[in-house]
């Protein structure tokens, strides 16, 4: 039987399970990187299917409309011509499913020549542990969680993907994408060819970046929180205006303008008390040291109190959202009176 994953590198551990012959019967598949999820799946095919998809050995269900009639019949299906059968089902939560005890039983005592696998994607993989059926269900499967890559990892991925594309990228400016795309290699790997795509010369630089790679909400926001402490109030307001063409929910944008004068008023909670970087990343759940350098280097040009007066604004700004229409016009304001708060040091 196939080993439980950890958290941490599950793609990697089952990388390895596959290399050394070892695919267990019972897997379940989840996580937020969902590009590591798609390889794994694509490593048990080319074992368990080399025939192709189209072939007897493969069958996929789709949600809720499988039955655990459909999987009884899939799972009794003896292969044809090889040693597998690799059946996936893709979104159907078995921890909130009627016939638990009739799956458990089905998942115990699998034959060895099934491969059952588990997707959920769309659908959140919460199994409630205070259930026992559901404790059991997870105890009998070979759990898998694509997890985001760490930094280390994320870069250097980053830089072999451009040096197939015949370009290079410093750590730098690797992690400054990695940033404003939000890490997730699904979406760097397309943002990666834009950028490869673009750049004129061998070496793709953080202009070239900047030019064709579409940021994520909070990269933006880190941006506008920057413009405004170091009172570039016209580059704040174009900011703005992007968010706002981004077409954010106004309480999503409120959301990540506060969030961000929080961890500028961490940052500066981290300098007063003589703590750097790593404390910053710690309290704030940052993945990036460059992020938590750039908060460092921004709080130095603030005081807490300023910091205190922001948070204040942002949450003022929250609650007038909640009772009143014109929400674009308040988020302006509160841009403005941010702009307005004397927040650097003579």
């Amino acid at each position: 039987m196939a080993k439980k994953t950890n958290a941490k590198d599950g793609y990697a551990e089952l990388t390895a399970a596959i290399a050394a012959g070892e695919i267990g019967s019972f897997y379940i598949f989840h996580g937020e990187e969902r590009y590591l999820l798609a390889r794994g799946l694509e490593n048990l095919r080319q074992v368990l299917c080399p025939e192709g998809l189209d072939g007897f050995n493969y069958k996929r269900y789709e949600g809720s409309a499988v039955t655990p009639e459909d999987l009884d019949d899939a799972i009794d299906t003896m292969p044809f011509f090889a040693d597998r059968t690799l059946i996936e089902v893709h979104d159907y939560d078995i921890f909130k499913n009627d016939d638990k005890e009739r799956l458990l039983e089905m998942f115990s005592q699998l034959p060895p020549y099934a491969c059952v696998v588990f997707v959920y994607n769309t659908v959140p993989y919460k199994p409630d542990g205070r259930q026992k059926i559901n404790a059991a269900i997870v105890k009998a499967a070979c759990v898998v969680e694509f997890a985001v890559q760490d930094q280390s990892k994320l870069i250097k991925w980053i830089i072999r993907h451009f040096q197939a594309g015949g370009k290079k990228i410093s750590p730098k400016d690797a992690e400054y994408l990695a940033f404003i795309t939000g890490g997730l290699m699904a979406t760097l790997s397309g943002e990666i060819e834009k950028a490869a795509a673009y750049a004129k010369e061998e070496i793709v630089t953080r202009q070239d970046i900047d030019a064709v790679v579409t940021p994520i909400l909070d990269a933006v926001a880190y941006k506008l929180t920057d413009a405004l402490v170091r009172r570039d109030y016209q580059n704040a307001m174009r900011i703005l205006d992007e968010l706002l063409r981004m077409r954010e929910a106004p309480h999503r944008l409120i959301y990540v303008i506060s969030l961000k004068m929080r961890e500028l008023l961490a940052a500066c909670v981290c300098i007063e008390n003589g703590k750097g970087t790593e404390s910053l990343m710690e309290i704030c759940g940052i993945r990036f040291p460059f992020q938590a350098k750039t908060l460092l280097d921004t709080a130095r040009k603030t005081t807490l109190h300023e910091c205190c007066a922001a948070v204040k604004a942002c949450a003022e700004t929250a609650y007038a959202l909640n009772s009143g229409s014109d929400q674009e016009s308040k988020i302006t304001e509160l841009v403005a009176r941010l702009g307005n708060l004397n927040v650097v040091r003579s």
